[in-house]
């Protein structure tokens, strides 16, 4: 069991950046694929970024990549979502979640708030 909280997220113009974070409870946090994921209101939630147990595999949604990195500190049991270059388009909730091997990623956190203005 892992319990997941995101924070970082707030207002920043266009062009700016912001450092989203995942805290995990866990004991087992460092097993995990954790990913970042995005809604925003009246759409669909689309993935952003993923990154796997031991930090050496990642991956990025063509919309982030070049502009979001993610990567984690497992002796802080912290996910990072470094996100540069913002536009207003990212303005969305934005969630993380984490997986154990091939299962679906069935632990997610609250959400954090990142709005991005023109």
């Amino acid at each position: 069991q892992v319990q997941l909280e995101e924070s970082g997220g707030g207002l920043v113009q266009a062009g700016g950046s912001l450092r989203l974070s995942c805290a995990a409870s866990g004991r087992t946090f460092s097993t995990y694929r954790v990913a970042w994921f995005r809604q925003a209101p009246g759409k669909e939630r689309e993935f952003v970024a993923t990154i796997n147990s031991s930090g050496k595999s990642t991956d990025y949604a063509d919309s982030v990549k070049g502009r979001f990195t993610i990567s984690r500190d497992n002796a802080r049991n912290t996910v990072y979502l470094q996100m540069n270059s913002l536009k207003p388009e990212d303005t969305a909730v934005y969630y993380c979640a984490a997986g154990l091997l091939s299962f679906p990623y069935n632990n997610w956190g609250q959400g954090t708030q990142v709005t991005v203005s023109s």
